[in-house]
């Protein structure tokens, strides 16, 4: 059914033969920020900085720009620069940058940081005793039906009180509100077991970022629904995720199989979808017309959004939005994959892209396969990142 494109590799180089040629056009830089600064350096070669190094190249070849590395104010004083941030931005970051739009960021920009966690998918409970600064209590009550029950705090005590009345319905997930790849996260059943879990928390990343107390279901799959917007170039995709084993033996995100359609959601509607696909897409919609609707100054060219199907504790099966991701992640050397294949081939309409994370020994990588990260992380071991895009027989 799908045959892996043979042209990749010459598309590529012609891609990045066009990119040098338009190197005075502006510059493509990376911009570690947060979390990436307490263990990137600007010599780092960590997968982290690895992958965000390779993407930068690739999204300055699609532009057009040059790549310059990590952002510099003064040695990239005067150029038109396209951010390749490590996390999604807050208005203040972004405007000391000289970030104004989605056209000048591979990512979004939020007003408040709080607005690029978990939390905000939740109400907090009632009479809580701190919300954080530009908090909308509307956004909970417009996406309502598109996630599962669940509730959002700040501190401790809110954390425990809404804990006590979900774990009456069933086991309960406890998610830090800036986790990423499930890191951070238990399912809990019982009181002593959720204190358990709230006293692992760290009282001032509680107090910024929040916690998610939210309903666990089980048999799950969970699709990502997203879209990309580069230069004149839109894809908007849904997938699936792998796990996989790392190598300290827990389960963890194993890479992304995403099919791409060229243009917006609309253009899945011939496509014949199966339900469960439908219906995962139509959530992720609504979740993103609130979140734009909700939080003025928020604006992204990279949204994604991870659904959740499975069974509650009853049995019945429920979907639901669990989060956002407005910055680089795990699927987008499939993105990027994608918006080349499409301006490879203006004719070309649908493609699948993947990406795959492998710790231990490097797997036999195919040959128009990219790869990102092949090596040992300071963090994570030994670690092999690569991504490949394919075509379907009717993709034009």
């Amino acid at each position: 059914m799908n045959a892996i494109i043979s042209e990749a590799e010459a598309l590529r180089r012609d891609l990045r033969r066009r990119g040098r040629e338009a190197a005075g056009r502006g510059v493509v830089v990376t911009y570690p920020v947060g979390h990436a600064t307490m263990h990137e350096g600007p010599l780092h070669n960590g997968h982290m900085a690895s992958t965000r190094q390779e993407l930068a190249r690739r999204l300055a070849a699609l532009k057009g720009f040059a790549f310059g590395g990590d952002y510099d104010g003064v040695r990239h004083a005067g150029a038109t620069a396209y951010f390749v941030p490590s996390d999604t931005l807050d208005a203040e970051t972004a405007l000391r940058a000289g970030i104004s739009g989605e056209d000048d960021l591979f990512g979004g920009v939020v007003p408040f940081p709080f607005v690029r966690t978990k939390t905000i998918t939740h109400p907090l409970p009632e009479s809580p005793s701190i919300a954080p600064e530009g908090w909308s209590a509307e956004f909970p009550r417009r996406v309502a039906g598109v996630v599962l029950d669940g509730r959002s705090a700040f501190t401790h005590e809110d954390a425990r009180r809404a804990g006590h009345e979900l774990l009456k319905q069933g086991p309960v997930r406890v998610k830090p509100g800036g986790g990423i790849a499930g890191l951070g996260q238990s399912v809990v059943e019982t009181m002593p077991e959720l204190d358990v879990a709230l006293d692992g928390l760290d009282p001032a990343e509680l107090a910024q970022a929040g916690v998610v107390v939210e309903e666990n279901l089980t048999d799950v799959i969970t699709y990502s629904i997203g879209q990309v917007r580069i230069a004149d170039l839109t894809g908007t995709y849904f997938g699936t995720q792998y796990t996989t084993t790392n190598n300290r033996g827990a389960e963890v995100y194993g890479g992304s199989e995403i099919t791409v359609v060229r243009g917006g959601f609309d253009a899945f509607a011939l496509r014949g979808l199966p339900e469960s696909v439908t219906r995962a897409i139509e959530q992720a919609r609504i979740y993103d017309a609130a979140a734009s609707e909700c939080f003025d100054g928020f604006y992204a060219s990279r949204r994604n959004y991870d659904v959740v199907q499975g069974r509650d504790r009853t049995g019945r099966v429920k979907s639901g939005v669990l989060e956002q991701s407005w910055r680089l992640g795990g699927a987008s050397g499939a993105e990027i994959g994608a918006l080349e294949a499409f301006r490879g081939d203006p004719l070309l309409r649908i493609v699948r892209a993947t990406t795959r994370e492998v710790y231990g020994d490097a797997p036999d990588v195919p040959a128009d396969a990219v790869v990102y990260f092949s090596g040992v992380d300071d963090q994570v071991g030994r670690l092999t990142k690569f991504a490949i895009t394919e075509t379907y027989a009717d993709a034009r």
